[in-house]
């Protein structure tokens, strides 16, 4: 599935025409997590559908819901842009920066420049990418470019050898470790647990996929995660609020004095 959806994004990218309209990066994802509102930070994923779930959200309003999140306490806000795989859109991305004042994550599958310029013209204060969609060289190179237009990146690795990799070539600001294989697409935190070891004690660490639970989250924190991205439990909630809250237990959000 992986190398289908690259080579969807190798085509999309031959027919990339790059708008005008550029929003200038405000918000830092970076210092969201480090000083998150509760215990562990949170981004909240602007998500309608996937490839192994399918339809994730029926009646699907992306500026209604970034909203929600930022009104339930959500530290970040992530939104997928991909359009054949997610049914995202970046026009969503563009929307939802005009309406929050939180830190926009744009995730999609990054592997040339031109998306990245992209990313800065809709509107992104991130960007996700991902070890093992290009070769590690070429990643740390997408990476350096985006931290040069004011782009913070999420790197995220889904495997310990990827995770060596990455480490070998360079050491990104904030990690993250996917718990979904994408091969079977099954979830398990035992991924963030083996993995944890291994995050550098200067890289901020957050887990990808799989909470659904307050448990997940007590899972995650005791081995030194600083944040986790949710998307599918918080979308199938009955709002937004309602979703945060019961992923958190009722934990209050920190208010400053």
């Amino acid at each position: 599935m992986l190398e289908k959806i690259l080579e969807t994004k190798r085509l999309e990218i031959a027919n990339l025409m790059l708008s005008e309209q550029v929003i200038v990066p405000t918000f830092s994802l970076y210092e969201a997590l480090k000083e998150p509102n509760r215990s562990i930070g949170l981004i909240a994923e602007v998500k309608k559908a996937s490839p192994s779930k399918g339809i994730i959200c029926e009646q699907f309003e992306p500026i209604s819901i970034a909203k929600g999140y930022q009104e339930g306490g959500a530290d970040a806000i992530s939104v997928l842009t991909d359009e054949m795989y997610f049914q995202g859109h970046r026009d969503y991305l563009s929307a939802i920066k005009k309406e929050v004042s939180l830190p926009v994550m744009r995730k999609d599958f990054i592997i040339d420049k031109k998306q990245i310029d992209e990313t800065v013209r809709i509107g992104a204060d991130a960007m996700l990418l991902i070890v093992g969609t290009v070769p590690i060289d070429q990643l740390k190179e997408l990476y350096e470019y985006a931290y040069s237009l004011g782009l913070e990146c999420l790197v995220e690795v889904h495997a310990k050898e990827e995770l060596v990799e990455l480490l070998t070539t360079f050491t990104p600001k904030i990690i993250g470790v996917n718990n979904r294989n994408l091969k079977t697409f099954e979830t398990t935190l035992t991924q963030t647990e083996e993995m944890a070891k291994l995050i550098p004690e200067g890289s901020l660490f957050v887990s990808e996929s799989g909470i659904h639970h307050t448990s997940d989250l007590d899972r995650v924190k005791k081995v030194g995660a600083a944040g986790v991205l949710v998307g599918e439990s918080l979308m199938r909630a009955s709002s937004p609020e309602a979703g945060i809250a019961a992923l958190f237990g009722g934990e209050s959000v920190a208010t400053s004095s």
